[in-house]
This record gives structure tokens, C-alpha cells and sequence, in this order.
């Protein structure tokens, strides 16, 4: 427990001058192609000092991977098949997995995971894929990013059985407390969406509460998930800030304090000090 003055911090602060990650981004789609430049400067200008750009498929991984290119040092990539974007999912399309897998600025395996809300593909198949990308974690010891929806128990169950030896975390997590303490038994970090904003996220919003600092990621998911204030636009990396002041309040630290954690965690995690 702190004091009610170091409450008051996350109003004080000023986000302008803190540091941030923003651990999730889909920086390559195409709702970027036309101001991408400009997203990336917003970004810049409110402190945010590193991006993870997230592959979905081959294609968006090669992006991800040229965006990193262009902008070493600022933005990272990832490489995988997300849940319901697995049309690459087939044997040369694993094998341009493992290829990407070992460009140096891939940081992490994903994103993968399981998502059983949307009937887009089959459950079977969802999981059969997450096990070979927990399998692609462990042979290049890279992290793992891992998407659930409607399907904590399955995803649980399957990383239980496969390990996550390089370290995970479930981004954009969207469970409540149970959900959030066996995240945590299995060592995985949690990453906190723009939607830990929304008043009627309150199981989410209770979990954010109870997330060790040492294993608490920020992230935008953009162009998805715009927080509050910018709730029903399209959401962009300089967008964590607004999530970030939400998370403060909510685990009762200060802004600056966040900031802190939340970078070193995710400098830690993707080992992104060895760039």
C-alpha cells in the first residue's frame, strides 16, 4: 500500500516525459499505409521509444521484419500464425516461418494462441498450430505471444504441457482474476489493452489490479482497441500513454512508476538490450 500523495502521481506526472513500449502493435496493416510516418512521429512525441510490430501470417511477418529494417533501434518484429489467420499454415509455410524466425530483429515467436470466438477456424487446427509455435519458441529461445479468447482453459492446458522455456506473455489480456493468477503460475507476462479502459471491463479491471509489476507489459493492439478518450477510432502506438494512466490508477502506483516497470519488463522479456 503507498501513501494518498504518491496516489495522486499518475494525474502529476507528465507522460511527455516518462519512456514507453508499446509491446503490440499491427504496425504493417494497411489502415497505417497512408500515414504511417506520421503515426510513427505521434508515437515519438509522447515518449514512446520502442514498438513490437506483430506478424499474423507470412506476409504480415515480412512487413513486420521491413518495418524493422527501416527503423532499427525503435521498431522489433514478430513472426507466427495468428489464430484466424492460418491460410500460410501448411509445410512450406512452416518452413518460411523458421526462416524469418532467424532474422535478428525478431524478437519473438506469434502471435499464436487460440480464439474460439469467432468460427473461422477449426479448434483442432488452432491447436495443433499453437503447439508447433510453443515447439518454434523453444528451438530458437524466443518468447512466445500468445492470443485467448474463449479458450483460457485449452491454452492453459496445452502451454502446461509444452513450456515456455524463453518466456510468454498473453497479450491484450482480457480475463479476470482466475484467468490472471494461472497466467502467472505458469510464469507468463500479462500485457494490458486499451481496453482496461472501459468501465464495463470490470473483471478485467480488477485482474489488472492484482498483476505483480515485475510481469505487466502495456500495449495498443492498434489499429484495434482504441482506449479511452479515443474510443471508436483507430487506435495507434502513441495511444499507450492514455491505457498506461488507466493501469496506474488502477494498481495504484504512479505514472513514472509504471513507466519504468512496464519498459524494463518488456526489455527484459524480448530481450530487446541485446538489439
Amino acid at each position: 500500500m503507498i501513501s494518498n500523495n504518491q496516489t495522486q502521481q499518475p494525474n502529476q506526472s507528465s507522460s511527455t516525459q516518462l519512456k514507453w513500449i508499446d509491446s503490440h502493435a499491427h504496425l504493417d496493416f494497411d489502415r497505417f499505409d497512408h500515414d504511417r510516418k506520421e503515426v510513427i512521429q505521434r508515437a515519438q512525441a509522447r515518449g514512446v521509444e520502442k514498438i513490437i510490430s506483430i506478424g499474423t501470417h507470412i506476409a504480415s511477418s515480412q512487413r513486420a521484419i521491413a518495418l524493422a529494417e527501416e527503423h532499427p533501434d525503435f521498431i522489433f518484429a514478430s513472426a507466427g500464425f495468428h489464430p484466424l489467420y492460418m491460410d500460410d499454415e501448411h509445410e512450406e509455410g512452416w518452413q518460411q516461418l523458421s526462416q524469418l524466425l532467424r532474422h535478428p530483429q525478431v524478437v519473438a515467436v506469434g502471435e499464436t494462441g487460440l480464439d474460439y470466438y469467432y468460427d473461422k477456424t477449426e479448434p483442432e487446427q488452432q491447436r495443433q498450430s499453437f503447439r508447433k509455435h510453443l515447439q518454434l519458441a523453444k528451438e530458437f529461445a524466443k518468447p512466445i505471444i500468445i492470443h485467448i479468447r474463449d479458450a483460457f482453459d485449452d491454452a492453459y492446458r496445452i502451454i502446461e504441457e509444452e513450456g515456455v522455456p524463453a518466456g510468454g506473455v498473453v497479450h491484450c489480456f482480457t480475463g479476470g482474476i482466475p484467468e490472471c493468477q494461472k497466467a502467472l503460475e505458469l510464469g507468463l507476462y500479462i500485457s494490458i489493452s486499451g481496453i482496461a479502459t472501459f468501465k464495463s471491463a470490470k473483471a478485467l479491471r480488477a485482474a489488472v489490479a492484482i498483476i505483480p509489476k515485475d510481469r505487466l507489459l502495456l500495449e495498443t493492439d492498434s489499429p484495434f482497441l482504441a482506449p479511452t478518450p479515443h474510443r471508436g477510432s483507430r487506435n495507434e502506438p502513441s495511444f499507450v500513454v492514455d491505457t498506461a494512466q488507466c493501469v496506474a490508477e488502477l494498481q495504484n502506483i504512479s505514472l513514472s512508476e509504471l513507466a519504468k516497470t512496464s519498459y524494463d519488463n518488456t526489455l527484459r522479456l524480448f530481450k530487446l538490450n541485446n538489439h
